[in-house]
């Protein structure tokens, strides 16, 4: 009977403090990026995907490498009126400044995809804001815009890395739907991949470069509109402030 008693009460101490963690993963979580408790370890987690009602998702280009296709892009993007986010490399910029410009003109979001496409979680401090000050500084030097978004190239991250895109006013963003073009679907098997995985807030990775962005984008965005989706930016999906994100990477407003 005694050990049932001290059984007892050691599982509602457990109990009780998977509550608090809990309660303070959503009542803390003020930053761009929500601190998630898991055992004893806070964890910062950037956005996946939005929670919203409304049939909106984000479109987003990841650009490291080539861009002959790059207009063609901004074509089929302003041809469906709909908007959407290039996230840029550095070297990319430099050796294709009339790329960024375009995109700019076109009306189009740019984030950064770091400088040199390192993976950050390898990376010191001191290296992470290098990378990011000097792809910010390439980019607003052609655009003359603010740039507020980043996303870790490789999808690594940890919370140093996300803590340094914070101190520099820049929101970490993820995916949700991975069209995987870059290992070289078709057009089809990336339309259908987007098809079943899309939901209300969802950001779609893509690449700017990839085999067959040119053909796969317009079936994509013309599933998206049958659907009933709005196709915008990262930047117009996403909360700006008076938020929190959960454990999946959920986007949420209080």
């Amino acid at each position: 009977m005694r050990f049932l008693v001290v059984k007892s009460k050691t599982i509602k101490c457990v109990l009780l403090v998977c509550l608090c963690a809990v309660l303070l993963a959503i009542n803390f979580g003020t930053g761009k990026a929500a601190t998630v408790f898991f055992g004893y370890a806070p964890r910062k987690v950037p956005v996946y995907s939005v929670d919203t009602l409304t049939k909106k998702v984000a479109i987003t280009f990841d650009s490291a490498w080539g861009a002959d296709k790059t207009l063609k892009i901004i074509e089929t993007l302003k041809e469906y009126n709909v908007k959407a986010t290039f996230f840029l490399v550095g070297f990319w910029v430099e050796e294709y400044p009339d790329m960024v410009k375009a995109i700019n003109d076109a009306g189009l979001e740019i984030g950064t995809h770091s400088n040199t496409h390192a993976d950050f979680v390898n990376l010191s401090e001191a290296e992470m804001e290098l990378e990011l000050s000097t792809s910010v500084n390439l980019i607003t030097n052609i655009t003359g815009n603010e740039v507020n978004l980043f996303r870790a190239p490789y999808g690594s991250y940890n919370n140093s890395v996300i803590s340094v895109a914070e101190s520099l006013n820049l929101t970490t963003i993820q995916w949700d739907v991975d069209t995987l073009d870059w290992k070289g679907l078709s057009a089809t098997e990336i339309n259908t991949r987007v098809a079943s995985k899309v939901t209300n807030g969802s950001i779609i990775l893509c690449h700017n470069n990839s085999d067959n962005i040119l053909e796969a984008l317009p079936l994509m965005l013309t599933t998206l509109k049958n659907k009933g989706y709005q196709v915008t930016s990262v930047g117009d999906l996403i909360y700006k402030d008076n938020y929190y994100v959960d454990n999946l990477g959920i986007q949420r407003q209080k």
